[in-house]
This record gives structure tokens, C-alpha cells and sequence, in this order.
């Protein structure tokens, strides 16, 4: 599976998913945002059983505001429509999974 864009429209469909989405929050400007996006590649083609998403904070401002992001990358684990779990700042693919409990 691919990593999917996320904004406004289709929030709450990615969200409501069975499955546990892990939500990246990010700039194209922010170099750590970066380094973590092939390392989200990776992890939604190795793990099928997990949607991966993105959300420019600078395009979705509601969103971003949602979810209280003040520092990105922001990664927010989300299960049965709830967060779960989150981390702020650049993370290993290995811390990225653990944050997923994988």
C-alpha cells in the first residue's frame, strides 16, 4: 500500500479505518520531515496491515491545529479513531514501528 495524502475531506474516512493509521504531519520545507518520508514508504509497502498518512500542515491548518502540532515531524498513531500514540521530532524507522507497537 502507498502512503496517502491526507486532508480535510478524507480525514475522517482514513481515520474510521479498521486498521491502525499512523498519521505524519509535515512541511516540505522541514528537512527531519524529510529523512522520515522514505522511511513511511517503506513501512506502508512492508506492512499491509497498517495506512500511512500524510498531512502538510501548511496546506491543512484546521488539521494541524486538531491535533495540536506546534513542532513537526509530528507522528500520530491512531486505533478505532483514537490516537494512540504520538512522537514529535525525526524517528528511526525501528522507533517508528515500536511507536506502532509492531
Amino acid at each position: 500500500m502507498s502512503v496517502l495524502s491526507v486532508n480535510k475531506n478524507n480525514f475522517n474516512e482514513v481515520v474510521s479505518s479498521s486498521k491502525p493509521v499512523l498519521l505524519d504531519f509535515y512541511a516540505d520545507w522541514c528537512g527531519p520531515c524529510q529523512m522520515v518520508k522514505p522511511l513511511l514508504s517503506e513501512i506502508a509497502q512492508e506492512y499491509p496491515q497498517v495506512v500511512v498518512g500524510k498531512v502538510n500542515v501548511d496546506e491543512e491548518m484546521e488539521l494541524a491545529q486538531k491535533f495540536s502540532v506546534v513542532s513537526i515531524p509530528m507522528l500520530v498513531v491512531m486505533k478505532d479513531g483514537r490516537i494512540a500514540a504520538q512522537a514529535v521530532g525525526y524517528r528511526d524507522k525501528e522507533q517508528i514501528l515500536d511507536l506502532l507497537g509492531i
